[in-house]
C-alpha cells in the first residue's frame, strides 16, 4: 500500500568524514555523524542494567548446582528469538537442566497468566526467567513465587505503577535504569543477562568458554522483528548477527527460514529479517503455536530445520489470508465511519466477532498506516469467551500506550489489562464495556493534533547516482531500520512503460525528467494503479537498491510514496 505525501528534506549541514562515497557521506552528515558508527563488538555497551549482577549470580548458582532451569518466553519472533538465545546460552554455559514453554495465544493470553503459571510448576522448576515478558505479568508471578520458584523478569516493556514480586527484574526501561539506551529488544535483555552469567561464573573460576556472538543472528533477527528503535547499540548487535547469516555462520533455523523464502544469504539484509524471517516465526504465534518456531530456532540440523520452516511457511501463507479477508472488512468499517462523519476521525476503534485475535495487530497497523491516525483492532479471545482482545498502533506524535493510561485513569476497571510501548500496544476488555471503552477511547483521542502526512527525504540523486555503486554504498552501510531508517529520496520521473508483476504489485520503467538512465521501478501493493492516469512527470519518494535477476546486477527504484506536494528544505 503506497499512499500520498507531503516531503521535506532533511538538513544537510554537514558531511560525515572519512567517508569515500559522497552520497553515504552526505546521508551520514544529515543524520548528525561526523564519522562513520563503529559497529564493532568492542563497541558494544557496559551490561550495567539495574540487577543484572543479582539475576546474573542466581543464574551462576543454578547452573553451578545443577538445577532446573524454566524459560517462558513470549508468542511474537522478540519473544521466540529470546528464548532461543536464553535456551541454547544458558546450555553453553553448563546449564544441564533447561526447559522452556511458551505461552499459547487463545488458551492462556498474554505473559505468564495463573493458567500457564499453574503449568509451569507442574514442571518444578527452581528457577523461572521470563524472556519479553513479565513485567505486567504479577498475579502469576506471585502464584510462582509462593510456590517456592524463584522468578527473574527479563523484559523491555514499559513498567506499570506496580512491580511483579520477583526475585530480579532485568528491564532497561525501569526507573532510574543507568543502561544508556532504552531500546533493546527482548532478545537484546536476555543476551546481556548471559554477559552477565557468563562473567559471574568466571569469576568463580569456572572456564565459561562458550562464545556469545554465536548467538547474535538470533538477536538480531528478534531485534529487528520487534521495530525498536535501532540506536547505535542496537545496530551493532544487528550488524554483527547479519555479518554471521551472510557467512553462514547461523543458526541452522534462521538459515532455513530465509532460504524457504528464496533468499540468498549472501545478499540478507535487515529488512529481509524483519519481512521474511520476523513474520514466519509470528505467523505460527498468531495462528498456531510459536512452539513450531522455537523448535525451528533451536534445531541442530539442517534438514529438521528445513522441515519445520516448512510448517511455518505455510502458517505464514495462511496468516496471509486470514489478514487479507480481516482487512478487507476492516476498510468497509472505515468506509462507513469517513461517510458518517464526513471526515478521518482521531482515532478508530474496529471490532468484529469473526476476526482472529491473532490477526488484529497486522489490521490495526494496515490501517494506521493508511490513515495516520491510532487504530485499534478487537476480536474475541476465543469463539466461546466474553474477553475481547484488541492490538494498538500509532502514528509517529501519538504515545498509544499513554492513550491506554489515560483511558485506565479516567476510567479504572474498564479495561481488563494493557501494556506495550509507544506506538504498539495491546488490551483487553470484555464484551460488556466494549461500547463504553469504544466512547472512552473516543473521548481521549479526539483531543489530538496530528501534522500533516510527512516524510522525510534525503532529497534528489543525480543521473549518476542512480547507479548499483551508489546502492551498494547505502546497503553496507546499515543496517537500517525503525527508528534509523533506510534512506528516502525523492525526484520527478518519466513513466516510459508500465506493467503488474506478482498479481499486484506495479512495474514501472522510468527516466528522471532532468534526463540519465532507465531505470525499473516497483510499487508494492499498488497494481491497481496500473490502468489509472498517472501525474506526467510522476513525483515520487524512493529507495534505491539492487536487483538482481538471473544473473543481472542493476539499480532499482523501490517506491514508498507518491508525492502530492514538495515542501522542500535544504
Amino acid at each position: 500500500m503506497i499512499r500520498s505525501v507531503q516531503v521535506r528534506r532533511r538538513s544537510a549541514t554537514s558531511t560525515a568524514i572519512g567517508i569515500d562515497h559522497p552520497v553515504l557521506a552526505r546521508v551520514l552528515g544529515a543524520r548528525g555523524l561526523s564519522e562513520a558508527p563503529d559497529y564493532r563488538l568492542q563497541a558494544l555497551l557496559r551490561p550495567n542494567l539495574n540487577n543484572l549482577e543479582t539475576a546474573s549470580e542466581m543464574l551462576a548458582d543454578a547452573i553451578e548446582a545443577r538445577q532446573r532451569i524454566l524459560i517462558v518466553g513470549d508468542f511474537d519472533a522478540d519473544g521466540a528469538t529470546g528464548t532461543a538465545v536464553a535456551v541454547r546460552g544458558l546450555r553453553g554455559l553448563g546449564a544441564t537442566d533447561v526447559q522452556w514453554r511458551m505461552p499459547d495465544r487463545v488458551r492462556h493470553g498474554y505473559g505468564l497468566s495463573p493458567k500457564l503459571a499453574a503449568e509451569c510448576l507442574e514442571l518444578n522448576p527452581d528457577i523461572l526467567v521470563t524472556v519479553d515478558q513479565g513485567i505486567s505479568s504479577i498475579p502469576g508471578i506471585e502464584q510462582v513465587s509462593k510456590a517456592g520458584t524463584r522468578v527473574i523478569v527479563t523484559d523491555h516493556h514499559l513498567p506499570g505503577p506496580v512491580l511483579p514480586p520477583a526475585a530480579a527484574i532485568v528491564n532497561p526501561n525501569l526507573p532510574d535504569d543507568p543502561f544508556p539506551s532504552r531500546h533493546l529488544a527482548g532478545v537484546g535483555v536476555m543476551f546481556y543477562l548471559l554477559i552477565g552469567v557468563r562473567r559471574a561464573l568466571r569469576a568463580r573460576g569456572q572456564p565459561a568458554e562458550f562464545r556469545l556472538d554465536q548467538l547474535l543472528d538470533l538477536v538480531a533477527l528478534g531485534t529487528v522483528a520487534d521495530l525498536v528503535q535501532l540506536d547505535e547499540n542496537n545496530r551493532r548487535l544487528v550488524y554483527q548477527g547479519l555479518q554471521r547469516i551472510r557467512n553462514r555462520r547461523c543458526q541452522p533455523g534462521i538459515m532455513a527460514l530465509l532460504e524457504v523464502a528464496g533468499k540468498n544469504l549472501s545478499h540478507v539484509s535487515s529488512s529481509d529479517l524483519g519481512f521474511i524471517a520476523g513474520p514466519r516465526l509470528n505467523a505460527a504465534g498468531r495462528l498456531d503455536d510459536i512452539s513450531i518456531g522455537i523448535r525451528c530456532l533451536l534445531a541442530e540440523h539442517e534438514s529438521s530445520a528445513r522441515e519445520l520452516a516448512e510448517q511455518l511457511d505455510q502458517i505464514n501463507r495462511n496468516r496471509q489470508t486470514v489478514q487479507a479477508d480481516m482487512v478487507e472488512d476492516a476498510e468497509v468499517l472505515v468506509k462507513q465511519q469517513l461517510e458518517k462523519i464526513q471526515s478521518i476521525p482521531a482515532g478508530l476503534c474496529l471490532q468484529s466477532q469473526d476476526w482472529h485475535p491473532g490477526v488484529v495487530g497486522l489490521v490495526a497497523s494496515r490501517i494506521c498506516e493508511r490513515l495516520q491516525r491510532p487504530v485499534i483492532a478487537m476480536a474475541p479471545a476465543s469463539p466461546d469467551s466474553d474477553e475481547w482482545k484488541g492490538s494498538c498502533r500509532s502514528p509517529q506524535g501519538v504515545h498509544m500506550r499513554d492513550v491506554l493510561v489515560e483511558i485506565d485513569s479516567l476510567h479504572p476497571n474498564l479495561v481488563d489489562k494493557f501494556g506495550g510501548h509507544a506506538r504498539a500496544a495491546g488490551l483487553s476488555v470484555q464484551s460488556s464495556r466494549l461500547e463504553a471503552f469504544q466512547q472512552a477511547f473516543d473521548d481521549v483521542v479526539a483531543h489530538l493534533r496530528f501534522q500533516a502526512d510527512e516524510v522525510l527525504s534525503e532529497g534528489a540523486l543525480s543521473s549518476d547516482e542512480l547507479s548499483v555503486e551508489t546502492a551498494q554504498a547505502l546497503a553496507d552501510a546499515g543496517p537500517w531500520g525503525q527508528g534509523w531508517e533506510e534512506p528516502l529520496f525523492d525526484g520527478q520521473f518519466t513513466v516510459l512503460d508500465r506493467r503488474v508483476v506478482g498479481q499486484k504489485h506495479l512495474k514501472l520503467s522510468l527516466t528522471p525528467v532532468s534526463g540519465g538512465p532507465v531505470l525499473d521501478a516497483i510499487a508494492f501493493g499498488a497494481g491497481d494503479r496500473c490502468h489509472q492516469e498517472l501525474p506526467n512527470p510522476l513525483a515520487i519518494t524512493y529507495r534505491l537498491e539492487i536487483n538482481r535477476w538471473r544473473g543481472q546486477i542493476t539499480p532499482q527504484l523501490n517506491i514508498q510514496h507518491w508525492v502530492n506536494q514538495r515542501t522542500a528544505r535544504e
